[in-house]
């Protein structure tokens, strides 16, 4: 009589949901720690994210860092007189696409709360991390929503195609607030990841300057 062959039980495994940085830390995406996050990761990544899903005119892509760092610029005109560590709310107000990329918003409207609930806790840890407020004030938040559409705007206008008064209708007029010296030429990606780190250092230096 021939053997009974044998019921083979496979082992279910837990789904891997960390990510292993060049600094060597592994940041878990559904728990994340705060002692995981690395400012050299965050510009490593978001210099290498496409703004636009890379659909934007010139040699190179515009990236989210350099959409962060037009977004603290804009947001250092709305509010001349605001402080270092809003300043750097500003510049990392995007940082959590490190990690999760840039989703552009109509398919953030299809994946719905999912997404948006990761990037909540990401962008938390990455307060903590940098010894910000973790939860922003609802009025810092709207002056910072507002240098993004302004940004938006001209990134729509300039790099993306699109016409201007299309670009209204989804981003808003952007007034108040004069173009000049605003550069939006896409850098080459070290250039921007040096540029990112370098303004993060400044702005985190003077911060600790003034508590002093």
């Amino acid at each position: 009589m021939p053997a009974k062959p044998q019921t083979i039980v496979l082992k279910k495994t837990e789904l891997r949901a960390w990510q292993r940085m060049l600094s060597g830390r592994r940041l878990d995406l559904l728990d994340p720690s705060p002692l995981d996050i690395e400012i050299e990761d965050i510009a490593q990544g978001l210099s290498r994210v496409a703004r636009w899903n890379g659909q934007t005119v010139g040699e190179h892509a515009f990236s989210v860092a350099q959409h962060s760092l037009l977004v603290e610029q804009i947001f250092g005109k709305i509010l001349p007189e605001t402080t270092t560590e809003h300043r750097l709310i500003a510049l990392l107000h995007d940082a959590p696409e490190y990690v999760i990329g840039d989703m552009i918003s109509p398919f953030k409207a299809v994946v719905g709360g999912d997404y948006k609930s990761v990037e909540l806790r990401l962008q938390h840890a990455i307060h903590l991390r940098f010894s910000l407020a973790p939860v922003v004030k609802p009025e810092l938040r709207a002056l910072i929503k507002r240098a993004d559409a302004i940004a938006a705007y001209y990134e729509a206008t300039r790099l993306a195609g699109f016409a201007e008064k299309e670009a209204v209708q989804f981003f808003g007029r952007p007034r108040g607030i004069d173009p000049q010296g605003l550069d939006l030429t896409a850098m080459p990606t070290q250039d921007v990841q040096d540029a990112f780190l370098q303004r993060f250092a400044f702005l985190d230096t003077q911060r600790e300057q003034n508590r002093g």
